[in-house]
């Protein structure tokens, strides 16, 4: 199997564990009667860290999907390389880091470590383009 293939599926477990801090954040906040029904009333705020927690696991789907296609089109084109694999780790690495520092509320970081990740993928792209 592909190295870029395997951090696909890295990062396919990484954007579940996003969902899941959310959704827990969400929870704790709303209680779980409230996340366990149908939803049909006005939900409680998420205070700061879950509203974080939300926020972030909507930037990891955005990233992803940009991610998802830029590795399995170097697969199907065949252009894997030492330059995509390194653009796939350092894309998983970076999203590893952007969800404590975006709840610890790291503003500066965050944004650099979200640049990092963004690196990773036009790294993945560049062989695609040539």
């Amino acid at each position: 199997m592909p190295v870029e293939l395997q951090w696909l599926a890295w990062s396919v477990v990484l954007g579940l564990a996003y969902i899941v801090v959310a959704a827990s954040f969400g929870t704790w906040m709303r209680g779980l009667f409230w996340n366990l029904g149908n939803r049909d009333s006005e939900p409680k705020g998420l205070g700061i860290y879950g509203a974080r927690a939300q926020r972030a696991s909507r930037n990891f789907l955005e990233t992803f999907a940009l991610f998802a296609a830029a590795t399995l089109a170097v697969i199907v084109a065949q252009r894997g390389s030492a330059q995509t694999v390194l653009g796939a780790q350092l894309y998983f690495w970076a999203r590893v880091a952007y969800l404590p520092i975006y709840i610890i509320g790291i503003p500066y970081l965050r944004t650099l470590v979200w640049a990092a990740s963004i690196v990773g993928i036009v790294m993945m792209l560049a062989p695609l383009l040539h």
